[in-house]
């Protein structure tokens, strides 16, 4: 998901009266804040609610909107008014929900498909790394590099150019269904405290009908 290109399209295309570009960049952005909001307020339905599974919501989703892709996403080609085949929003509105889903988890500390705020952390971490402090001033005055993020930012590029790598393999050798194995990984997941919560539904169930 690449909304800052996005966004730049639109801008450009906006002073260019391309109404074909300008329509697709709104097509994607549209979709993409809409699967984000939609994490949002199922993360917290699921915490007003007190449930165990309001992160497992939006993956169970995301998860479901996958195996869709990748069982028929070859017939999704047809166009929509906002001049781009389906599977473009389809796919713009999962990157919001597992985007959103991620910020959520990590207190918006990580933003999985966000690359240039990873590489801009990661730089800034290793410019702390390379900085002579000089002359002892202080511990307070001291610039000093936090190991933890290094690794986090370095582990998240690496995994995401591994991602990219193996995932544009197998589009192109094995096509849609290469995503089924992804969704059923997402699936298996997201299935466990959802089931937590319905078997606690049914426990509350039972005690009230009992006390009745």
């Amino acid at each position: 998901s690449h909304m800052s290109g996005f966004v730049s399209m639109l801008a450009d295309n906006l002073v260019l009266v391309n109404v074909v570009f300008v329509a697709s960049a709104c097509g994607a952005l549209l979709s993409f804040t809409a699967g984000a909001a939609l994490t949002a307020v199922l993360v917290n339905w699921g915490r007003v609610h007190h449930l165990r599974s309001g992160f497992a919501l939006p993956l169970l989703l995301e998860a479901v909107l996958m195996l869709l892709f990748g069982l028929i996403g070859s017939t999704f080609n047809r166009q929509t008014p906002f001049a781009v085949p389906f599977t473009v929003l389809l796919l713009a509105f999962i990157m919001g929900l597992q985007n959103a889903l991620v910020t959520k988890i990590s207190s918006a500390q990580i933003r999985t498909t966000h690359m240039t705020g990873v590489i801009t952390d990661l730089g800034i971490e290793l410019g702390k790394m390379l900085y002579w402090n000089g002359q002892p001033r202080g511990q307070g005055a001291q610039v000093r590099a936090n190991p933890a993020r290094l690794r986090l930012f370095a582990t998240l590029l690496g995994l995401f150019t591994v991602g990219g790598v193996v995932g544009a393999a197998g589009f192109k050798h094995i096509g849609f269904i290469w995503v089924l194995p992804l969704a059923t990984l997402l699936l298996s997941l997201s299935l466990p405290p959802l089931l937590g919560d319905l078997r606690r539904l049914g426990r509350l169930l039972e005690q009230r009908a009992a006390a009745d």
